[in-house]
């Protein structure tokens, strides 16, 4: 049950983790260097939970006090996310991408020793787990997730889920050698998509690096899945926030970059099959 600050996704480039048949979920810890959770830092906690609830279809656990308020989204009574009230009251709104560690200590010895930042050092979360909170050497955030009892998502790939997370960058290159000391990444580049690559463990694909495009912030993004993109688009415009990047067809899906009405940075992908 992490909390944190981040991003957005790569046009043509959102490549879901399942396509069709029954809905993937998981209880067990995910594999080291697997995006394992997200969670969004909220500057109006009630407004933000009612926002993505009517928009993603998420229920909420009970509020938690001793956390800050931090709460859990369910889909379909399946861990999706979590949101709370952001930990610099000046920071501005965003999701963070979170990487499963086994061993979080260690990992952030090889976050310093590749040229990165831990901003916040291991920090047990009760029973629940253990986060961290890094910076990549050119200052993009993301954070680290150490099972405990809470596990990260357990379901993902469907509407109203995590389907792709990856970054934009500076220098992807560096970026590549920095999450490969890291998570020990290889890296296979996507053709046409301008040296945009996915990252795996395992031969395993579980997210995407890139460049940078104009309009579109740097640093991790989420991707979820829905229904119908453009519905989406709708209603995110009904709510006060924006569109940066308008719904078009992609290999993958009916894709499209947006803003929630307090800034932050969400892209959504729905599937050929959804179409």
């Amino acid at each position: 049950m992490p909390r944190a600050g981040n991003r957005r996704c790569r046009v043509g480039r959102c490549s879901p983790r399942h396509r069709g048949g029954t809905m993937p979920t998981r209880d067990t810890p995910w594999p080291d260097g697997t995006p394992c959770w997200i969670d969004y830092g909220a500057s109006d906690l009630p407004a933000a939970k009612a926002f993505y609830g009517e928009l993603l279809g998420w229920d909420w656990t009970a509020d938690s006090p001793e956390f800050g308020g931090y709460v859990n989204a369910l889909r379909n009574g399946r861990q999706a996310a979590g949101l709370g009230p952001l930990m610099d009251p000046g920071a501005s709104p965003s999701w963070t991408t979170y990487f499963a560690t086994s061993d979080a200590a260690a990992t952030c010895d090889r976050i310093r020793a590749a040229g990165g930042t831990v901003v916040v050092e291991p920090m047990e979360v009760g029973p629940m787990g253990t986060m961290v909170v890094a910076r990549d050497p050119q200052g993009n955030q993301f954070g680290l997730w150490q099972a405990g009892t809470h596990t990260g998502v357990q379901v993902y790939g469907e509407p109203g889920s995590l389907v792709w997370n990856d970054a934009a960058v500076d220098d992807p290159a560096a970026a590549r050698e920095f999450y490969a000391a890291v998570f020990d990444f290889t890296y296979e580049e996507v053709p046409g998509a301008e040296g945009y690559t996915t990252f795996a463990t395992a031969d395993r694909p579980l997210g995407g690096l890139g460049g940078t495009s104009p309009g579109v912030p740097t640093g991790w993004a989420t991707c979820f899945g829905v229904a119908s993109t453009d519905d989406t688009v709708a209603a995110v415009e009904a709510a006060g926030g924006k569109v940066t990047m308008a719904p078009m067809d992609t290999e993958f899906g009916r894709f499209a970059v947006l803003t929630d009405p307090w800034g932050a940075v969400l892209t959504v992908m729905q599937e050929p099959s959804a179409a």
